[in-house]
């Protein structure tokens, strides 16, 4: 709450300009050194309304951070009276950062609901009185529980879908009785019978007032109700925050888009920027028409588009640009046309296999040659429709010993080892003239060499078990500090360890990470704003891209822009894939997705699809590596072809009865805590509820009967084999000690990422 009032307070008073010390001429100028024509257009655009179309890999992050930070240094803007909005707690960590490093400190840079709670924290008490309703981190029990007072059953599968429904109604202003009309006029398709959601919804906010609670939605519709009812309250906000900036703005739904026009009633200068063709977030109730409209209800404004794709390279902007071309609809209209500014590099490559786990395994080896070519895993990414479809992929990396991490895994400031690091960093910092330091010709030689006593050194330790995934976190700083300094120099500014300290602090709080070396797994939704060197798109087949319940035309052009965001992700080599079955032995009756008839080769005409060829459809391997042809499935009990991931595990129909030991899969539930304990990784790295539960039926005898179970690769054979036989035998685990340099991790259980800072927004469906 201190923290608010002195927010709002500071920067007060009529000589707030003149006595900003980030003034001067030259230190501006610096500001607009190396930005294009177009940037420098945005960045020199001071006074609103400006609105930026900014395609994907343009530069817009540089372009509007250098537009805040000359604005500051120019002395036009006072750090305290500008606002930079975004939807991620990512995003906005990642703005603050390049703020610090352009000399713009004191800019706040947040999501809409963190500023819109600052907000109503501080104001809450002269506005309505006493304590603000504490606020409800999850909904979804409270959703459960209002089901249950309406008199519904619901399923476990359908509560996520019900608190969906509410948050979407509450961020278009739907209340509770509204609801069913507007699912007809909008052609929404609700989960379940509109009249009983609007039921739920009814009893859910009742319950919440019962017990004196608020959710994320409310911050917004509270704040903003607060400053349409207290004309004293609006004008005190709209007096301290005089320069706003909203970022991804083709993104923002009707509530906040309130609250914006709230927040800039006193005249604000107001700087949009965002990209019709990448909105991707109708169902959390997003919508580009504020984006598109904005120099209809500002005909004034300034526009600068910015075209110039500094990410990928041409190959992969044409098939950007291609995809775009047969887009239809109102975003299509106002599409950008890329233009890539790097060197040519290899062409696309489309991938068709017989069946996923094919698909999954060519994937991993295919990851496994870029690895071998010199591309670092922390620039490989593999990214899906769904989340289900990750679980086959896991497997698939985790069998040839390759690095891998989940979005939402745990965070990077949270782990041992670089809050170690970061503790010694700063002891060296406050020290000074430290003798480890004397020989360090720059920040990243003093970070070197003050982790040099924790175990960093020059090249990576043999293997990619714990000791390598600690060198892994400790890279990641010496990186950053290269990265920290370089931009610093750029901008005119020192960077010595206390500066770089402070950085990790604030990137700490705000959740920015570097990058850590794992292959990225993510859904397309949760790829949004996130780049690699090499991106493989799988599982594109109609039915999942696009999604088969998207029916409407504009349903389908939002999967057509989905695809487009994938691929935009890459800078360099880009790989589609489909598989035409969906398990070993299945029929082959999918089809690649829509989206690339008439961009893939054979697409267009006829003829037989090519084998290799630059951008050529390959016909994925069956055969590879000594490994056999895979037959289906059955289920051991009656028999039927098994196409779930988890009953192709078990062996049989999860509705059939099980053989499961339960006492030896609870031991090996025990044991699998300990090891992963030990290891400082999540259980699942070591083995999966699903790989214990099918040990725990067949309790195999031998390393060959262990083998054959699906989810015990050679690997993990080779690590947990003894063990795991020793307790299907009704003995002790053997105690399979090894010099921690030998072994070898099946997955990175880190992310360099971190999820959003509210909970349900910009979630991707499942």
């Amino acid at each position: 709450m201190v923290g608010m009032q002195e927010e709002l307070l500071a920067g007060f008073g009529p000589n707030a300009y003149e006595t900003s010390p980030y003034g001067g001429a030259s230190s501006a100028d610096a500001v607009l050194a190396g930005l294009d024509p177009e940037q420098r257009a945005v960045a020199t655009a001071l006074q609103g309304p400006v609105c930026v179309l900014a395609g994907a890999g343009t530069g817009k992050t540089r372009a509007i951070t250098h537009r805040i930070a000359y604005g500051v240094r120019s002395g036009v803007y006072q750090p305290a009276q500008v606002l930079a909005v975004t939807f991620t707690a990512r995003a906005a960590g990642e703005m603050r950062g390049r703020l610090r490093q352009l000399g713009a400190e004191g800019v706040q840079a947040r999501t809409f609901h963190s500023a819109a709670l600052r907000q109503l924290q501080y104001f809450w008490p002269r506005a309505i009185g006493g304590e603000v309703p504490r606020l409800l981190e999850r909904k979804v029990q409270l959703v459960a529980e209002a089901a249950g007072r309406s008199g519904l059953r619901v399923q476990r599968t359908e509560l996520r879908d019900l608190t969906s429904e509410i948050e979407w109604a509450k961020v278009t202003q739907i209340v509770p009785d509204d609801y069913p009309a507007a699912v007809l006029k909008t052609g929404r398709e609700a989960p379940r019978d509109p009249a009983e959601i609007a039921r739920v919804y009814a009893t859910y906010e009742q319950t919440k007032r019962d017990r004196g609670v608020i959710d994320f939605e409310d911050v917004l519709l509270l704040t903003a109700a607060i400053l349409e009812d207290r004309p004293e309250i609006a004008e005190r906000v709209r007096a301290q925050y005089r320069h706003l900036t909203v970022d991804e703005y083709q993104d923002v739904s009707p509530l906040q888009q309130r609250l914006l026009e709230q927040w800039t009633a006193g005249g604000a200068s107001l700087c949009v920027v965002g990209d019709a063709s990448q909105t991707i977030y109708s169902f959390t109730g997003a919508t580009p028409d504020y984006l598109l409209n904005f120099r209809t209800r500002h005909p004034e404004a300034t526009l600068v588009k910015l075209v110039r794709d500094y990410r990928s390279t041409p190959q992969v902007v044409h098939l950007a640009n291609g995809l775009l071309a047969k887009a239809s609809g109102q975003a299509a209209q106002h599409r950008l046309e890329l233009v890539s500014q790097r060197e040519a590099g290899p062409e696309p490559v489309y991938v068709e296999y017989a069946d996923e786990p094919t698909e999954a395994e060519s994937t991993a080896r295919r990851i496994k040659d870029l690895l071998a070519q010199g591309v670092r895993a922390s620039e490989i990414a593999v990214l899906f429709r769904t989340n289900g479809q990750s679980e086959v992929y896991e497997q698939a990396l985790a069998d040839l010993g390759i690095s891998y991490q989940l979005k939402g895994a745990e965070r990077f400031f949270e782990r041992p080892e670089v809050r170690d690091a970061v503790m010694l960093l700063r002891g060296a910092a406050r020290a000074g003239a430290d003798p480890l330091l004397v020989d360090a010709p720059d920040l990243a030689g003093q970070t070197r060499a003050v982790l040099a006593s924790r175990g960093f050194t020059p090249e990576p330790p043999a293997g990619s078990g714990t000791v390598r995934e600690r060198w892994e976190s400790l890279a990641a700083l010496v990186r950053l500090a290269e990265e920290f300094e370089a931009a610093r120099r750029q901008a005119g500014l020192a960077a010595d360890l206390a500066a770089y300290v402070a950085e990790l602090d604030a990137r700490a709080a705000a959740q920015h990470a570097p990058a850590v070396e794992g292959v990225t797994l993510a859904s397309l939704h949760a790829a949004k704003g996130l780049e690699w060197d090499a991106v493989f798109l799988v599982g594109l087949t109609e039915g999942t891209l696009p999604i088969i319940y998207a029916k409407t035309d504009e349903q389908i052009e939002e999967e057509r822009r989905l695809l487009y965001v994938g691929v935009t992700r890459a800078r360099v080599h880009l790989s589609l894939s489909w598989a035409l079955s969906r398990s070993p032995g299945g029929r082959a009756s999918r089809k690649p997705t829509r989206f690339l008839d008439g961009l893939r080769p054979g697409s267009g005409a006829s003829g037989p699809r090519t084998r290799g060829g630059r951008g050529g459809v390959e016909l994925g391997a069956e055969r590879s590596a000594g490994r056999k042809v895979r037959g289906p499935v059955k289920c051991r009990v009656c028999d039927r072809t098994l196409t779930e991931a988890v009953e192709r595990k078990l062996r049989r129909c999860e509705s059939c009865p099980s053989s499961m030991d339960e006492a030896l899969y609870d031991q090996l539930r025990g044991w699998r805590m300990a090891q992963a304990r030990e290891q400082g990784v999540p259980a699942y790295v070591v083995f999966t509820d699903a790989t214990l539960m099918a040990i725990a039926e067949d309790t195999p005898k031998t390393p060959r009967e262990l083998a054959l179970i699906p989810g015990v690769g050679a690997m993990k054979l080779d690590k947990y084999g003894a063990a795991v036989l020793s307790l299907c035998a009704g003995e002790p685990p053997v105690d399979e000690t090894t010099d921690p340099a030998d072994e070898v991790a099946d997955v990175s259980p880190f992310a360099d990422d971190t999820p959003v800072d509210v909970p349900g927004e910009f979630d991707e469906p499942a």
